[in-house]
């Protein structure tokens, strides 16, 4: 059984001694399982990110989730329309804490080219983003490293963050309701 080296731990001979936070992180971080809301070219791209010679499945992906209830990271990968826009926020809602959002591509950063009336100019206007991802669309390498930007997120992020008051008051800009919260302290 291999080492964990990038933890404070305990070695000794035959056992491995952590804080129960940091063991938690550290198989949250590696079994993430994501939600693909992709919409045009990034999508593709996506896709090709998830093929064999990529292989996402490498850093624990390997189960695609297409239910918000049961993911916990949301791809967003495309052109979202101001029609679509409420259809992703009720996605991202439906997602179980603690969630994690990926912008892939210019158009779900900022809007892309698209600069018209019936797109949204970056899902940031509805959602929170952990992470954003450059490129039109971008190469799957990009991807995976934004995909392990996920991972040192969720592996170095507290197990309580989620329920802190700058937390509850980033979702209360985005007009989204902390339910869970109160019955979990």
């Amino acid at each position: 059984m291999g080492k964990i080296e990038d933890l404070e731990v305990i070695n000794g001979e035959g056992y491995q001694l952590t804080t129960l936070d940091k063991a938690v992180a550290l198989a949250r971080s590696n079994s993430v399982w994501p939600l693909p809301f992709a919409t045009s070219c990034c999508g593709i791209e996506f896709m090709a990110t998830m093929g064999s010679t990529y292989d996402l499945s490498r850093f624990g992906m390997e189960r695609m989730s297409f239910t918000p209830r049961q993911s916990d990271l949301l791809i967003v990968a495309g052109t979202i329309s101001k029609k679509l826009a409420p259809v992703l926020q009720k996605v991202y809602e439906q997602m179980a804490e603690p969630k994690w959002v990926l912008s892939v591509g210019a158009c779900a950063s900022s809007g892309g080219i698209f600069d018209t009336y019936s797109v949204l100019q970056g899902i940031d206007r509805i959602i929170p983003v952990d992470v954003y991802v450059p490129g039109c669309p971008p190469r799957p390498e990009q991807i995976i490293d934004g995909v392990m930007n996920i991972h040192r997120l969720v592996k170095h992020e507290p197990m309580r963050r989620r329920y802190s008051e700058e937390y509850r008051h980033l979702l209360g800009n985005y007009e989204i309701e902390v339910t869970n919260a109160d019955n979990d302290k």
